[in-house]
């Protein structure tokens, strides 16, 4: 699949995870040059035309989410045989991941982490649409610690922990409510206890019930109450323990009626980590057991056996029944007066009860049929979401980056302010709420070409100026550092500076004079003006008072720092004969560049020149000059009858060679 362009839009890069019914693949949009995430169904469910078909509405529906919590799906389509959904890429991992990685987590940061999926479930639950497989797999992190919900919407099925009743898929077992567990029906409060048991591993390191099979799982969750998390991890406050446990109760009826009241307690118990958070569990004095279809099927020899002992009991139980009821009927007949007194509290208080209730719920129940539509923008969606959802108005929000807006604050709304909404209708008022200005975090480019990094900046919506410096640790044209640094956000459209390397700096030093100067001060006065002392002439004959006579450079040249310096001592001037010097006359010669390109904006220009009177090479120029100085007149001396040679050097390269005759 990698390199395969699919819809003609997304080139698949490279598999980055897989599971029962899908691969997600790293791939990059070439329309929009951005990177995202492709989920391709598996080529063994291509044929059933009913999964397809479930998997691409769910999935059309989960498209349309919008929240910071929940990954987005940007596309759904087929190619060929293949059938896939687009959605965020997300670089980070699993908070199952990152549950085995840390153990338990702080109760705080799990807290922070579960009110995050928590508000990304309550969007969804208001636009009905139940995940049904809430789970740590399906959490992803990022590098901010941002948690993003995946696969919403989508049923899961076809692997080892999960199992299918009578055509309806249901989650992971570990994490499944008891009435999925027995094919029952499903809804938001079923996402709550998936919920409750991620926050009970998150806090304690380990689900509440495992065993050796999904069936023995499925069991546990039916029948067994699970050991409270602050029993397993002392530093859970009681607060935190109240609400898990509130979450994960087996009666649906018994727990968070919605996401909205379960987040609201998260929050809660940050502020007050040991407020009471428990309510009290009422239960029918004569409950009516149905045995569901799934318990049947599991049911084994020995529960048949735990029956007929239950029933021995209840036998037992009668009989001594009947004697306690004997013993006692003479104090039953005194407490008929009690029991009058009893009946009559009860109605006064039913009635005083029925009373309120009418109060409280008939303007509820019979609301005016149109609905006002108020002016919004300015507001926070906080506010202005509650508002609409107690009055039964269907509300979209569409998230975007404003300059002008706070995060949170509506910026616009879909329908005027004044205009009517019938109540029911499922007409959708649509607010663009501001996720403020739209930030971008400066990449790590050290190193990097200057010319890929301005481009991956502007590419990022950010204005690139370079300057340049010098840097003896980074090579010429790679990035030294960038101004704002790395990791730091700044506004779309803002400038970064770029700083390119000219590599070390080249230094360049006046050659002193050394004439006259004895063997030690010339060596001293070499180094301290940043040069490297030469060959002394004659070799191995140099006394120490010899003084110096000729030097090579000459005093007064101008070098690159470090350059050797010969030294010629009066003992070689006395046994060497000098050549004779003819008379001379200077010519002017001019200095050529054809390739510019190739160089910088300065160019350091050495001439030599070799003289056919004495044979001995000459410096006459050494020195920087501007590129767009050339072509450059150099004046070369000749010798009369004679010649001269000519040697060039660009920036330490030899350029050209060259003879001058004498006419």
């Amino acid at each position: 699949m990698e390199g395969k362009l699919i819809g003609n839009r997304y080139e698949v890069i490279q598999k980055i995870g897989t599971g029962g019914m899908a691969t997600v693949y790293k791939a990059k949009c070439i329309l929009l040059k951005r990177f995202v995430a492709v989920k391709v169904l598996k080529p063994e469910f291509t044929n059933d035309e009913e999964f397809v078909k479930r998997f691409r509405v769910e999935a059309q529906a989960a498209a349309s989410l919008s929240h910071p919590n929940i990954v987005s799906i940007y596309d759904v389509g087929k190619d060929d045989n293949v059938h896939y959904i687009v959605m965020e890429y997300i670089d980070g991992i699993t908070l199952k991941e990152y549950i085995k990685t840390n153990g338990p987590l702080p109760w705080k940061e799990a807290v922070n982490i579960a009110a995050q999926i928590c508000s990304a479930m309550d969007h969804a639950h208001r636009n009905h649409i139940i995940h049904r497989d809430i789970k740590p797999h399906n959490i992803i992190l990022t590098k901010d610690g941002i948690a993003k919900v995946t696969d919403f919407g989508i049923a899961r099925a076809v692997d080892s922990s999960t199992i299918t009743m009578v055509g309806n898929t249901m989650g992971s077992v570990h994490y499944s409510s008891p009435e999925q567990a027995r094919g029952g029906f499903i809804d938001e409060k079923s996402d709550i206890y998936s919920l409750g048991i991620a926050l009970y591993e998150m806090t304690t390191g380990k689900v509440p019930f495992d065993g050796e099979s999904p069936v023995a799982v499925a069991l546990m969750q039916l029948q067994e109450e699970p050991k409270p998390p602050a029993v397993r991890n002392p530093d859970i406050p009681s607060g935190l323990n109240d609400i898990i446990m509130k979450a994960i109760r087996k009666d649906p009826s018994q727990r968070y009626q919605s996401a909205a009241h379960m987040l609201s307690d998260l929050n809660l118990v940050l502020r007050q980590p040991y407020a009471d958070f428990a309510e009290p569990i009422s239960y029918n004095d004569s409950p009516t057991i149905k045995i569901g279809s799934f318990s049947e099927k599991i049911a084994s020899k020995s529960d048949k056996q735990n029956q007929n002992d239950y029933w021995k009991r209840e036998n037992d139980m009668k009989k001594n029944s009947i004697v306690e009821e004997e013993e006692n009927q003479n104090e039953k007949k005194k407490d008929k007066l009690t029991l009058w007194l009893a009946v009559i509290t009860s109605i006064f208080l039913v009635g005083i009860f029925a009373f309120i209730s009418y109060k409280l719920l008939m303007p509820s129940l019979f609301p005016d049929e149109n609905f006002i539509v108020g002016n919004y923008v300015g507001k926070n969606i906080e506010d202005v979401r509650n508002e609409l959802k107690d009055s039964g108005i269907v509300v979209k929000e569409n998230r975007v980056f404003d300059d002008n807006y706070n995060k949170n604050i509506i910026i616009a709304q879909s329908i005027e302010p004044g205009q009517p909404i019938k109540r029911g209708s499922m007409t959708t008022l649509v607010l663009d709420v501001s996720d403020g200005p739209e930030m971008i975090t400066i990449p790590d480019l050290r190193g990097a070409d200057y010319r890929v990094a301005e481009g991956d900046l502007k590419k990022l919506g950010l204005v690139v100026k370079i300057q340049e410096e010098f840097s003896d640790k980074i090579g010429k044209d790679l990035v030294v550092r960038t101004e704002p640094e790395k990791d730091q956000k700044v506004r779309k459209g803002e400038t970064v500076v770029i700083f390119r390397s000219l590599g070390p700096e080249l230094r360049t030093v006046i050659v002193p004079k050394l004439i006259d100067l004895t063997r030690d001060e010339a060596r001293r006065l070499i180094l301290d003006n940043g040069l490297t002392v030469g060959s002394f002439f004659p070799k191995d004959v140099v006394s120490e008072v010899a003084k110096v006579v000729k030097q090579e450079p000459q005093a007064g040249e101008t070098v690159p720092e470090g350059t050797k310096v010969d030294l010629y001592f009066e003992d070689a001037e006395a046994n060497t004969p000098q050549p004779t010097v003819s008379q001379r006359n200077d010519f002017s010669y001019t200095l050529p560049l054809s390739d510019p390109d190739n160089y910088e904006d300065k160019i350091e220009v050495v001439v030599e020149i070799i003289p056919s009177d004495t044979r001995k090479p000459e410096r006459i120029l050494n020195r920087k000059i501007n590129k767009d100085m050339f072509p450059v007149e150099v004046r070369v001396p000749v010798p009369v009858n004679g010649t001269t040679e000519i040697i060039v050097y660009y920036d330490n390269v030899k350029y050209l060679t060259d003879l001058i005759s004498s006419p």
